[in-house]
């Protein structure tokens, strides 16, 4: 990987990580449109640890209460009634379906998940998953002719079965073209939670699956030797202040706006890579790994 690549791929992954599109798919994609060799599900997970670090400093706050209180909780039983202790054993909760399922189907993801043939028709399936879920929302917060709004849920409301359906929402996202963001997002939105209260939970519910992932996966390479650690660790760099700005516009953007634009994009695009794939332009497997 040349020094130009890993400023490229880094760019798309701090600019696509944390929106509703799929990270995986675009860095997957921009290999193949190049012409250059498959970052590969390494690359992915060491450079996710640059934008998880955006989330963690940018929810610092939130953070450091969460971490406090849970910590108090399990020696004071009076703290266990307190909401962020409970956020604490809520995002322990809802990573146990990506961390099971992660090193259950480790092999599948790091190849047939990665076909381009697979990547398309989620970005679209869940596109259409998150329209809906965006329409839904929407009704719900502007009422109707003859109906009024209706209250949608604050974490305050979050629960241990809202956890677990977060978790199986964001362990989706496993295979490319799904969004970690997206998924969750569009979850949390079915089971009426408000846009805000559910990306914030989907943020802090990724920081302990891709921090894992992020140092199993640098184990791994480490150990293989397989990864050119210079142009990764500059994405990585790349990565984090990238993902920071997005964080921070996303977070303005939701709390006013329709998730429809990324949803037309994410079936266009879905749309083009099958017609291609399909008129033999481009190869299901174009620019894979041979690691």
């Amino acid at each position: 990987m040349s020094w130009f690549e890993s400023l490229i791929l880094g760019l798309v992954q701090g600019l696509t990580e944390f929106l509703p599109v799929s990270s995986s798919a675009h860095l997957r994609l921009t290999a193949a449109f190049s012409g250059w060799e498959d970052p590969g599900a390494a690359f992915t997970a060491i450079t996710q640890i640059g934008t998880e670090a955006a989330v963690l400093i940018y929810f610092r706050k939130d953070i450091g209460r969460i971490i406090s209180a849970w910590s108090r909780s399990l020696f004071d039983k009076t703290m266990r009634k307190d909401h962020d202790a409970q956020m604490g054993w809520l995002v322990i909760v809802g990573s146990i379906p990506i961390g099971v399922l992660g090193v259950t189907l480790k092999d599948q993801i790091e190849g047939p998940f990665r076909d381009l043939r697979i990547t398309a028709t989620m970005l679209v399936v869940v596109g259409i998953i998150i329209g809906i879920a965006d329409r839904l929302a929407a009704r719900d917060e502007n009422g109707g002719r003859h109906r009024a709004p209706k209250q949608r849920k604050n974490l305050e409301n979050l629960s241990v079965k809202d956890g677990l359906i977060f978790g199986l929402c964001q362990a989706c996202a496993l295979v490319p073209g799904v969004s970690r963001s997206g998924a969750t997002i569009s979850g949390g939105l079915f089971m009426g939670y408000k846009r805000e209260s559910a990306a914030r939970y989907s943020f802090l519910l990724a920081i302990p699956a891709v921090l894992a992932s992020g140092v199993f996966e640098l184990k791994d390479a480490m150990e293989g030797g397989h990864v050119a650690w210079g142009p990764t660790g500059f994405a990585t760099v790349i990565a984090f202040v990238t993902g920071y700005a997005v964080i921070a516009w996303f977070m303005k953007f939701i709390s006013t706006k329709s998730f429809m634009p990324f949803v037309y994009y994410r079936v266009i695009l879905g749309i083009v890579i099958i017609a291609l794939v399909a008129t033999g332009v481009l190869s299901p497997h174009a620019a894979e790994s041979a690691g």
